[in-house]
Parts: C-alpha cells; sequence; structure tokens
C-alpha cells in the first residue's frame, strides 16, 4: 500500500481514516479540503485544483482523501487501493453537525489556517448534503466499479467495516491501532 485515495460523501470520514491510515502506514496525507479552500473560505478556481490534485498523484507515496471528481481517473490510475467509506445519511448529517458545533470559531486539521468552524456555513452544507445524496453516492458506486482488476478496492459500510479494515492493516504493518 503506497498510494490510497479515499472516497466519501460529507461527513464519511475520511479526513480521519486518512490520519488513522497514515498512523498506522507512514504515509503522507493529503486532505482535498486544504486544496479546495484558502485561508477565509475562498475556493480556489477548478484550473488550480486541478493543477494541486494532479502534484499529489504524481508523487510515489501518498493517502489522498476527499473529491474533485475532475481528477479522480487519473487518481485512481495512480492508486494502488480505493477505499469508499459508504455511511448512512443520519450518521453522515450528525457528524457534520457535531463537528460544527463542537469546533465553533477553530480549524480543523484538514482545513487551512484561517477556516474556522462557523454556524453561517452550517445550513447551506447540510442542504448541500441533502441535495447531493444520490448523485454523489451513484459517482462513487461508478468509481469502484470502474477500478480496473487488480486495484485493491474496498467498500466500508459502517464504523465497524471502518474499524475491522484499519485493524485488517495494522495487522499487516505488525502496528498497534491508533485512534484520531
Amino acid at each position: 500500500m503506497q498510494r490510497v485515495m479515499i472516497v466519501g460523501q460529507p461527513g464519511a470520514g475520511k479526513s480521519v481514516l486518512a490520519r488513522q491510515l497514515g498512523g498506522l502506514t507512514g504515509l503522507p496525507v493529503v486532505h482535498i479540503d486544504l486544496i479546495h479552500w484558502c485561508s477565509g473560505w475562498q475556493e480556489r478556481t477548478r484550473e488550480e485544483k486541478t493543477r494541486l490534485c494532479q502534484e499529489v498523484e504524481a508523487q510515489p507515496r501518498w493517502i489522498f482523501e476527499g473529491g474533485h471528481s475532475a481528477t479522480w481517473a487519473n487518481r485512481l490510475d495512480r492508486a494502488d487501493t480505493l477505499i469508499w467509506i459508504d455511511m448512512p445519511l443520519w450518521l453522515r448529517l450528525w457528524r457534520v453537525l457535531r463537528r460544527t458545533l463542537m469546533g465553533l470559531g477553530r480549524n480543523r486539521p484538514d482545513l487551512p489556517e484561517g477556516c474556522p468552524e462557523r454556524l453561517a456555513n452550517l445550513p447551506e452544507f447540510l442542504g448541500f448534503i441533502w441535495r447531493t445524496r444520490r448523485s454523489s453516492r451513484a459517482a462513487m458506486a461508478r468509481l469502484v466499479a470502474s477500478a480496473p482488476a487488480g486495484k485493491r478496492v474496498r467498500h466500508l459500510q459502517g464504523r465497524r467495516a471502518v474499524t475491522a479494515f484499519l485493524q485488517e492493516v495494522a495487522n499487516e504493518k505488525g502496528r498497534g491501532f491508533p485512534r484520531p
């Protein structure tokens, strides 16, 4: 496992899994939100996001979590492992609400400096999660279905599946299981 692509809808646990997997494997972790946003919640241009994603994808080792589906095909070609975290809508909504409320005024480690959690963004973001609940999931199902034979693919549905996967990796590496 040298290049790991992690996808999932908002609140699925991509960032947490990436950090835990990075702790187990020693692979560098890249969060798409660090590419998507600049300080002050300023969104980068599509072209800049694509260029930055391609720079990461060209590296020999990485765990790359998140979207920017324009680069998924290249990322999948480069990845040796594809992980789809597929959590229920209610859980994802709860997690986003909880992380926003618990982190008000502070930056998450997967966001650039100057992007603190704030309530003003919450209604719009929850609406986005609701509106894209089917289309986004369908896109990820197509991505997984397009993975070439021989690619390590994991479709993790539920928290137990994520924990079991991390334990499997820990056993392979002969290391303890890290907690977030």
